[in-house]
């Protein structure tokens, strides 16, 4: 698609340090080139003697000077209740709300895990002066770190030449403009998008309405969901995507989605009314959608790479296709009969293996 094009700005400045004269000088005009390079002008309505003109400037081919799958999109966890409920955005910026010891900065080592060791990114994380517990942690899993705007920058433009950046950072650096200065900074200098999470080591964003600011992705995480151990805490109901709203998701999986948290919503209803007066109380009906709500808050447990010395449990990837057609079989009661225990902290849904014979 033509929306995923974009150029290689870092290319052509370092091979045209002075490109604005040079572009000039060849019969460009320079607001056009500069509207190209901050991304005001899409590529795809450049006109192709532009292109070509600026890939001769830069000694290299139009497959150098162009970055294809540079734009916005979903980056798949295989995390499950990420991907079902509130899909990483592409380029966007996520924010965790989260207290102290539910999980926030786990969640970020795993990331940088999922997203380097195992898919090939760039993970920068940019340290906060305060070293919380779990911080140490998230340094371990990055694979550079620095302290200062000018040290995360550096870092993040050495890598988004070649490389998608993830990168990671506290809600200190929102409240004191840092974040908002090296946006600006990025914006300007162009190439492939950076994917930036934050997390809030102090706990305080809990408290806020907005507390990093406009964000793609919300991932709210749940107090009773980490006293009861069901990790990841993310809460399915109130953590958001605006992959949603820009309707970039499939139907099935929009479908399902809206489906299940449909039942969970009910199932935590039913939970207060089966913790007062038990379960026996509860219309036929109501006790279904208990018991389902039950097996998929359940099922949505996973169990993290990173967290194997301590769990002994091998971390999980669960593919989108098995998550949604897992979900799907536990909203349709194919898990009905299944013991909860055998739900918990599992990839997919092992298939039914009477199926084939009914």
């Amino acid at each position: 698609m033509m929306d995923d094009l974009q150029l290689n700005v870092p290319l052509l400045r370092r091979r045209v340090p002075n490109l604005t004269a040079a572009a000039k000088a060849v019969g460009l005009r320079p607001a056009t080139v500069s509207n190209l390079c901050t991304g005001k002008i899409p590529v795809g309505r450049a006109e192709v003697r532009t292109l070509a003109v600026l890939a001769a400037l830069a000694g290299c081919t139009l497959d150098e000077l162009i970055i294809r799958g540079a734009g916005a999109g979903v980056l798949e966890t295989g995390i499950k209740v990420l991907d079902l409920f509130a899909p990483l955005v592409r380029g966007g910026t996520i924010g965790i709300v989260s207290r102290p010891g539910m999980g926030q900065l786990v969640m970020l080592s795993e990331l940088f895990r999922r997203f380097g060791k195992q898919r090939g990114y760039a993970t920068v994380f940019w340290r906060p002066s305060d070293d919380s517990k779990g911080i140490s942690d998230v340094i371990e899993e990055a694979e550079v770190t620095g302290a200062t705007e000018d040290e995360v920058y550096e870092a993040v433009s050495t890598f988004r030449e070649n490389r998608d950046v993830v990168l990671g950072a506290d809600r200190s650096v929102v409240l004191s403009g840092e974040l908002m200065k090296l946006r600006e900074r990025l914006q300007e200098a162009g190439a492939r998008p950076v994917t930036i999470i934050l997390v809030d080591a102090r706990g305080d964003s809990v408290d806020e309405e907005a507390p990093y600011g406009p964000l793609d992705t919300l991932w709210k995480f749940n107090a009773d969901m980490a006293a009861r151990r069901m990790f990841p805490a993310v809460d399915p109901i109130f953590s958001t995507s605006t992959v949603m709203e820009g309707a970039q998701l499939e139907a099935v999986h929009l479908t399902i989605q809206q489906r299940a948290r449909k039942m969970l919503r009910r199932y935590r209803e039913l939970r207060s009314l089966v913790a007062a007066w038990g379960a026996e109380k509860l219309p036929e009906v109501e006790l279904a959608t208990y018991r389902r709500g039950e097996r998929l808050e359940t099922f949505l447990s996973q169990p993290f790479y990173v967290a194997e010395p301590v769990t002994n449990r091998s971390g999980e990837w669960t593919s989108l296709p098995d998550t949604l057609d897992s979900v799907r079989r536990i909203l349709d009661g194919e898990a009905d009969e299944l013991e909860l225990q055998s739900l918990a902290y599992i990839g997919r849904l092992m298939p039914d293996p009477g199926a084939s014979s009914r």
